[in-house]
Parts: C-alpha cells; structure tokens; sequence
C-alpha cells in the first residue's frame, strides 16, 4: 500500500494578501481547506497514511487535522526549521515513514482530479524510480516541459521556451521508488525539479511519465483559487452553503460562490464568484464580486466589493 507526502511548507508569495496569516494550503475552496482535498484524493487511491511536510504557519495544521481519524487516515507532521526546497522537504518528511512501499508526493499547489491509483499502478509495473504525473496544455510556452518517448519515459526537463517540443507538463504529482528519497540529501536545499530529476534522467534512472489530462489546476494565485472553488461548486449547482451558515431568503447568491460555516448573509445582499469564509457576516444590501472575504470578517451594510480580499482591518484589491 503506497504512503505519501504532501507538501505544505511554501510562504504562498503569489497568494498574497490573502496568506498573510493563513498558510495557503489552509486557505478554502468549496468551503474546505485545499489541503482537505488532496487528502480525500489520496484517500481515494488507498492511502492512509501521510506527513504533511510544512513550514510556514506549521501550527495551523495540527489543530484541524489532528491525527487524521477523522477522515480514515493516519497524519504525521513534519517541520522543517528552514525551506528546503521540494528535495529537502521530501527527504526531511521521509524519516518520519518506515516503508519499503511506493512514496506518492503532492504539491500544495496544485489540484487535480486524475487517477491517482492508475499512477501508482503504472510506476509499480514499470519498477520505476519515479513517476511523473503530466498534462497537456494549449500553451506550454509558460511552462518547462517535459518530453517522453514511446514507451513514456521521460527524456528531458525542459526550461520555458517560445517553441516547445512537447506540451506536456509537470502536473505536480510524483510517485518515488523510496531508495531514490534516499539519495537525497538531509537537511539541504534541494529542488526534485531542477535538480534531482533531471540527474536521474541523465545517468537513465527509470523516470516515467503519466500522462492524462483530467482537470488540473495550479492554485497559486488568487484568480487560480477562486477559479477552482467555483470550478467545484458549480458541479452541483449555483453556490454552496456550508453547514451552519444563515442565508436571508431575500439574498443572491450566484456565479458558484461558496458561504462557508456559521457565516451569515443579511437580506438583499448579492454574492457572486465569491469565497466567503467561516464565520463572516455580510450585511444587508451589500455587494460582493469575485472577491474572497476573510474568515470572521464583517461586511457593512450596502457596501459594494469587487475583486477584493475582505478583513475586519482592510480591503485590498487583488489584480
């Protein structure tokens, strides 16, 4: 049964305002934290067991997930006092798993629906050092990309070029064989994407890649994380409420927004493409728009927001 690691210890730079005191993997999409749905994927696939590999705003974590019962699952925390970059983090996070099984890592940053157990399964067959999950896109041309040959190993990590030769990409998703974790080593910077999977490639370790193209998203932006939040929610309808959350009848809620839990929304406010997170209070006749709004942060009476990130202390304005 394969294990995994999930990293969660970036500063969320690109995420701002909205990281400020909230780690991006906390940080909600379709009224659950990000990390919440890459645990329900690993689940999916059969994991139970993971370490969340963190740093910034490490405390965070432990309080909401605890030891991972609650979702069929045991969690392991492990901290790292410095970044270590993505190599040094999966290393760090290796000591805490006693296993000669498959290592799934997942990127914090990224969401994805593909068949995580179809990766697993394709690396087992193939014995792989490691295995890639890719995915096509429209436009590679802002992305490094990653080539494989007929029988999908991969033949080059690639820098961003103006005419790429594939359209495959990193999509985030790793499979390790555990004794390539153990090469790595402890307590350095190291980055698995522009350091140790290129070396592997280059002295032919067995690096596969998988490539489908489910739905895929790098949420490391504030527009990507509404995105998906909307993405999720307009699975099943319009918007979604959170359990707890008071909605006068007299409310618009629209474009996929999501109330999050003992949130409450006044009468004749109007919400649209918006995160409203747990424990915010939005006042009658407000108007808000493609805007996130800060866990307990409270929203005047008529107030008009669009493309913001809501606090009790400030609105900022979000590219």
């Amino acid at each position: 049964m394969a294990v995994a690691i999930l990293l969660v210890g970036g500063f969320g730079t690109r995420l701002m305002p909205l990281t400020k005191n909230t780690p991006k993997p906390m940080l909600t999409v379709a009224g659950v934290p990000v990390t919440e749905h890459q645990l329900a994927m690993a689940k999916a696939a059969g994991i139970t067991e993971i370490v969340l590999a963190t740093s910034y705003l490490s405390e965070v974590f432990t309080p909401y997930f605890g030891d991972g019962s609650k979702w069929g699952m045991r969690i392991k925390y492990a901290v790292e006092k410095e970044p270590l970059g993505t190599g040094g983090a999966i290393r760090n996070a290796a000591k805490l798993l006693d296993t000669n099984e498959s290592v799934v890592v997942l990127n914090g940053d990224v969401l994805s629906s593909h068949n995580l157990a179809e990766q697993i399964r394709q690396h087992e067959a193939h014995d792989a050092d490691v295995t890639l999950h890719l995915t096509e896109v429209k436009d590679a041309r802002a992305f490094g990309c990653v080539p494989t040959d007929s029988h999908g190993r991969v033949t080059a990590f690639l820098e961003k070029m103006e005419n790429p030769i594939t359209n495959q990409i990193n999509a985030g998703c790793y499979v390790f064989n555990p004794r390539v974790i153990s090469t790595i080593p402890l307590d350095t910077v190291v980055s698995v994407e522009r350091e140790t999977f290129p070396q592997l490639v280059a002295r032919g370790a067995k690096v596969f890649g998988y490539v489908e193209n489910a739905y895929w998203l790098d949420i490391g932006t504030p527009r990507a994380l509404l995105k998906a939040s909307i993405d999720i929610v307009k699975r099943s309808g319009d918007f979604l409420a959170m359990p707890g959350s008071t909605i006068d009848p007299t409310a618009v809620i629209t474009g996929g927004s999501c109330i999050g839990p003992n949130s409450t929304v006044g009468a004749g406010a109007h919400i649209d493409g918006s995160i409203i997170e747990a424990g915010s209070t939005i006042g009658q006749n407000a108007t808000i728009s493609d805007s996130f709004v800060a866990s307990g942060a409270e929203v005047e009476n008529n107030a008009k927001i669009t493309s913001s990130f809501v606090t009790n202390s400030e609105i900022i304005s979000i590219p």
